[in-house]
């Protein structure tokens, strides 16, 4: 029997094999959200805070770890875009997709410097220095993160952030729990976009470009 829709006076219509299959693509594409921003310390502060409300609505409560470390990972990758991929007249684009399959949220934002403003890695050698300490925190909190140019100007960074909820962190588990960065830690920066005096001592992991 032909599906398709029908119209008042007319026969069945048929619905084409692609359309139904760019339709069944479309309601398979995992959740994402994006947003544009002023590039001052006011547009990070937003962009933290409106990343918050999606991971709510995405079912992680702003109390979550989840929620807590996507938001951190925001503040600082909006906060470098802010002191150190400002271009004077362009805004800087953030970008969160959520793999419920993976467990992971995928965060992206977007200016229009060039990539080489980026520094190429978390600092290792000198963690009381000032420079670079936010990068160090998102490697510390991200599966995986890097960055990638864009055509014709500017790069995106991103960071991949699980947010499997875990209930099983106990005493008798001590590596998870150590795992976990604290509240103390993700709570430490009311504003994104201003300079970080807390000393940071975190795991450092590979970072993948």
């Amino acid at each position: 029997m032909p599906t398709g829709t029908t119209t008042p006076g007319e026969g069945p219509r048929r619905t084409s094999s692609a359309a139904s299959a760019a339709l069944d693509g479309a309601a398979h594409e995992p959740p994402s959200w994006s947003g544009q921003f002023v590039s001052s310390p006011r547009g990070a502060q937003l962009a933290r805070r409106l990343a918050v409300q999606r991971m709510g609505e995405w079912g992680h409560p702003p109390e979550s770890d989840a929620s807590c470390a996507v938001a951190l990972v925001v503040g600082e990758l909006a906060a470098n875009a802010v002191r150190h991929g400002r271009t004077p007249g362009r805004d800087f684009r953030l970008r969160l997709a959520l793999d419920a399959t993976a467990s992971l949220v995928r965060v992206e934002v977007t200016d229009a410097a060039s990539e080489e403003r980026l520094p190429p890695a978390p600092p290792t050698s000198c963690p009381e220095g000032e420079s670079g300490r936010g990068l160090l925190l998102v490697d510390a909190l991200s599966l995986r993160w890097g960055s990638t140019p864009r055509r014709p100007v500017g790069k995106t960074v991103w960071a991949e952030v699980s947010v499997e909820e875990s209930s099983s962190a106990t005493p008798e588990n001590p590596r998870e729990t150590a795992s976990r960065p604290s509240r103390a830690v993700l709570e430490r920066s009311a504003d994104p976009a201003e300079p970080q005096d807390a000393r940071l001592r975190v795991p450092s992991r590979s970072r993948e470009v």
